[in-house]
């Protein structure tokens, strides 16, 4: 454990070509739609924070892709639009919920990250750190008991700050102990918001931590879109295959600030010129040509049609209603009964 993968260590063609080319794509047009939620929020039409997750795309988009939709169970956090994408989340859901409109998951009463599908495995993101370990070892758990669970990994992405809260305890010895199929890949972009990993731990690496739990960890370059495939879905493969808990460290450095809110002045200008800092995008991009996976011709067509599509969800939840704060008409809880609590 501790050892860093990166494209050096693996083979091209090892890879599924259609694989590497939906997780480019995905990346790719998170990074399109989240450039146009930062521009809306920048001219005042969007209420609330907006938190990119620019230079995380490689590890989000690669997590997700390994994971299918309405079978495993995927808990977006805060930079975890690529992942979404890759997830199968429609553009039009993240457009809406961010333009509070009453056509949204959440009929336009929670903002911009705080949305989900939970019975297509894609549970409302949750912003108290270390919740979502818990929440998917609880569905994972809910479908042992129902018989459900051959075959099914849970998965979910965390920030370095997340593993020095109790919760990220406590879910993870769940997991471990309960032996389910959890992937758990930690994001380390070196600063819990403002607080660099010096004032957050002293261990020298956190995949040291997986030992703690008795579980495998790995490494990964984080900015290196190869890598992280590889090292994504083998954790999925183990885990699907009965191998429990798995969990990754990816390192990278967030190419912003915590939210569009802040200026990231504080990040050490050492780590933004070293490989820490590289885009993952460009990276991929790189890859993509390198191995034969795709044209440069491609790769700009993609970009094309993300932002139609993109401008195009944009355009459709700014004509759409909010919702009528004078109507009780939406509760925040499953009520598959449909009963009438109001009665």
């Amino acid at each position: 454990m501790g050892n860093i993968t990166d494209a050096s260590q693996v083979n091209a063609n090892d890879f599924d070509r259609d694989h590497v080319r939906k997780v480019f794509r995905s990346m790719q047009t998170a990074r399109i739609l989240e450039n146009k939620l930062a521009s809306l929020y920048r001219a005042g039409k969007i209420v609330g924070g907006v938190y990119l997750g620019k230079g995380q795309e490689a590890v989000s988009a690669s997590l997700a892709s390994c994971l299918t939709r309405g079978k495993d169970i995927f808990a977006p956090l805060i930079r975890d639009q690529a992942g979404r994408t890759a997830f199968g989340e429609e553009i039009l859901d993240c457009t809406r919920t961010y333009l509070g409109s009453v056509a949204g998951p959440m009929r336009g009463r929670d903002g911009n990250i705080h949305r989900g599908r939970p019975a297509e495995g894609m549970p409302a993101m949750i912003s108290h750190l270390g919740a979502a370990i818990s929440l998917v070892s609880g569905m994972l758990l809910a479908k042992r008991i129902k018989g459900e669970l051959d075959g099914v990994v849970g998965a979910t992405c965390i920030g370095d700050g997340c593993t020095s809260t109790g919760a990220f305890h406590e879910g993870l010895n769940t997991a471990a102990v309960e032996k389910l199929p959890l992937v758990l890949t930690i994001a380390n972009n070196q600063y819990a918001y403002s607080t660099p990993n010096e004032r957050q731990f002293v261990c020298q690496d956190l995949v040291d931590k997986a030992i703690g739990y008795g579980v495998p960890g790995y490494s990964v370059d984080g900015t290196d879109m190869l890598a992280c495939i590889k090292v994504m879905k083998d954790a999925a493969d183990r885990a699907r295959a009965g191998g429990g808990a798995q969990l990754i460290v990816a390192s990278m450095l967030r190419l912003t600030g915590h939210g569009e809110h802040d200026d990231g002045s504080y990040v050490d200008s050492n780590l933004r010129n070293s490989g820490l800092g590289r885009d993952s995008i460009e990276v991929g991009k790189s890859q993509l040509v390198e191995y034969g996976f795709a044209t440069t011709e491609e790769i700009e067509s993609w970009a094309t049609e993300a932002t139609e599509v993109v401008q195009e969800a944009v355009a459709t939840a700014q004509k759409e209603s909010a919702p009528d704060p004078y109507q009780d008409d939406w509760a925040a809880f499953s009520n598959p009964a449909n009963i009438d609590f109001h009665n």
